[in-house]
């Protein structure tokens, strides 16, 4: 299966979360209609990540991830472009892959992946990256969970 990289964009992506970007003008936008901890016990998590190792393009991937009972933030501190790969739940609950979308991102967006919404671990593709992620954590296995899947392919425009 093949994927064309569209961009992201916040109509294309709303229904998987919500894409965060800076104002343009001074001021101050909210993003939290998209956060989501749906377990009482969890707490607040913050982690910082670097990653130094773009991937070989065309991506070529059988692994995708979700965190079920909570919404995950990627902000970028620094960046290139980078990857967003989602899929809808399929009819047994895994991820259905004959819908996915591949979105590219510019180094001054981030997203909000919504509780329970299937995506591809974070993959950078220009340069080194910087990011502060965010989600709710309470240390069981519910956390995030993988998943194999049939290959699949991400192409850029």
């Amino acid at each position: 299966m093949i994927l064309r990289a569209e961009p992201l964009t916040s109509a294309a992506f709303l229904a998987f979360g919500e894409v965060i970007e800076c104002p343009s003008v001074p001021g101050r936008t909210y993003f939290e209609d998209a956060l989501a901890n749906l377990r009482p016990q969890a707490r607040p998590s913050i982690s910082l990540t670097v990653k130094d190792k773009a991937a070989a393009m065309p991506l070529r991937s059988t692994t995708m991830e979700r965190h079920e009972f909570s919404s995950q933030s990627f902000i970028p501190q620094q960046a290139g472009r980078w990857l967003v790969i989602v899929a809808p739940h399929a009819r047994d609950g895994g991820p259905d892959m004959a819908r996915a979308r591949a979105f590219l991102a510019g180094p001054m967006q981030g997203v909000t992946f919504g509780a329970n919404v299937w995506h591809h671990p974070f993959t950078i593709i220009d340069a080194p990256a910087r990011f502060v992620i965010t989600m709710w954590r309470d240390g069981t296995k519910g956390d995030e969970e993988f998943v194999e899947v049939p290959e699949f392919t991400v192409e850029l425009p």
